[in-house]
């Protein structure tokens, strides 16, 4: 291990127009205490921290405008029902679908597969169909495609990555055939911060008369999304990894393909009549979002997209990739550290283990020193398995994290290499 101490470069000297001492600001609990360590919190790939805006907003819905949506004639829900809607003409926007009819809310990443899952995919499916799915996804990239490989009789088949964390393309083209109906990619790997050339990837897929989803869940707090430009059929994102609240997500859908869809769930909104004698269902998107929606967080989704164009989205990239250039440079002085995931297009993700050290023990160690990072198999076991590896540690970037924090954690960590030998 070289001795030569790696000089911390500042916001200014980044060359980054970025004030991210004046952002830290509009988050309240990076001021936190945790363990006499004022918080360095490194977990942004499993949930980002929400900024004044984005409470403010939640805190005034429901002071002034909360009732529910669509169904009542008072001025309350009008105020809602306008909050929810202008929500998803902004969501409509983040995404730059054609139109809002085309943006259903969901739960979050995992619900919006499992709704094309369920309804496309049991609508459209075969047996002897086969689903795409590579290697490096997330578990709600994989398990709802074998629950309804299962039920259709249809078959799962994996896309191979190669050892830099990438997907093989040549693999990719190769297991093309007219058998696939559904290709179902990440955007960005929630493990390895590896971005795909999904553009590219849907363009293949469409030639061999497939439909592509794809998981944006790590893709939207890094990376500008233009569904009409990437052509894809489907697509998945997460409120909470974009720094607004939880339980809330949008799922895209091509206008064509949602309106030959069969509903989701049953229930109220969905519906336009019901009789014993059978039900006819409402145009979408509200054929997808059955029962009281949540109207709070999707209002408050709409807030965080707002902050987050005021900001830049650009701009967030770039300061992001500079802390992934620094985190990198700053690992490259041990020996004892093994990086996973070293494509050539990444976001911010730095996925690692220390020698001698189990990843559960560096995180607890860690977090004793108030740096807060994700440690386990990220809920991607086929990528622990590729690499043999039971668990990595990961730090995952967002907006406000900065130098300092970085140098926190390898602090952190020498005192862990020293602690256990």
């Amino acid at each position: 291990m070289s001795e030569v101490a790696l000089k911390t470069p500042t916001e200014t000297q980044s060359g980054n127009l970025l004030d991210v001492q004046e952002i830290r600001a509009q988050f309240p609990i990076l001021g936190e205490i945790v363990h006499e360590n004022t918080l360095a919190y490194l977990d942004n790939g499993a949930s980002s921290q929400k900024p004044i805006a984005v409470t403010e907003t939640l805190e005034r819905y429901y002071a002034t405008q909360h009732a529910n949506v669509h169904r009542g004639v008072h001025e309350l829900s009008d105020r809602a029902t306008e909050a929810y809607e202008s929500a998803r003409k902004t969501a409509c926007k983040f995404v730059n679908a054609n139109r809002t009819e085309e943006i259903i809310f969901v739960r979050g990443t995992t619900e919006g597969l499992n709704l094309v899952a369920e309804s496309y995919g049991r609508w459209k499916l075969q047996p002897g169909d086969e689903i795409l799915v590579s290697e490096m996804e997330h578990h709600s990239n994989i398990v709802p495609w074998q629950l309804i490989a299962e039920r259709t009789g249809s078959i799962v088949r994996m896309i191979p990555m190669n050892d830099n964390g990438e997907i093989i393309q040549e693999d990719y083209l190769n297991l093309l055939n007219d058998k696939t109906q559904i290709v179902a990619i990440t955007y960005v790997a929630n493990s390895l911060g590896t971005v795909n050339p999904i553009k590219e990837m849907v363009r293949m897929a469409h030639d061999a008369g497939a439909v592509v989803v794809v998981d944006a869940a790590q893709a939207a707090p890094h990376i500008s999304i233009d569904v009409v430009d990437l052509d894809c059929d489907f697509l998945a994102l997460s409120g909470h990894k974009m720094y607004a609240p939880t339980g809330i997500g949008i799922l895209y859908g091509k206008g064509e393909l949602l309106e030959a869809m069969p509903p989701y769930q049953g229930g109220g909104e969905m519906i336009r009549r019901v009789s014993f004698e059978g039900s006819t269902y409402a145009d979408i998107p509200h054929r997808f979002e059955a029962g009281t929606p949540n109207i709070a967080d999707a209002v408050g989704f709409g807030a965080a997209c707002q902050f987050m164009w005021d900001i830049g989205i650009d701009e967030i990239a770039t300061h992001e990739k500079e802390l992934l250039d620094y985190v990198h440079k700053c690992a490259d002085r041990y020996e004892d550290i093994r990086i996973y995931g070293n494509a050539k297009h990444k976001a911010g993700v730095f996925a690692f283990t220390l020698d001698k050290v189990h990843a559960h023990d560096l995180g607890t160690v860690l977090d004793r020193q108030g740096v807060a990072i994700r440690v386990g198999h990220h809920c991607a076991m086929p990528v622990m398995k590729h690499f043999n590896v039971a668990a990595t540690a990961r730090a995952s970037f967002a907006v406000y994290n900065t130098y300092d924090e970085i140098d926190r954690m390898f602090e952190a960590i020498n005192f862990a290499r020293e602690l256990f030998g």
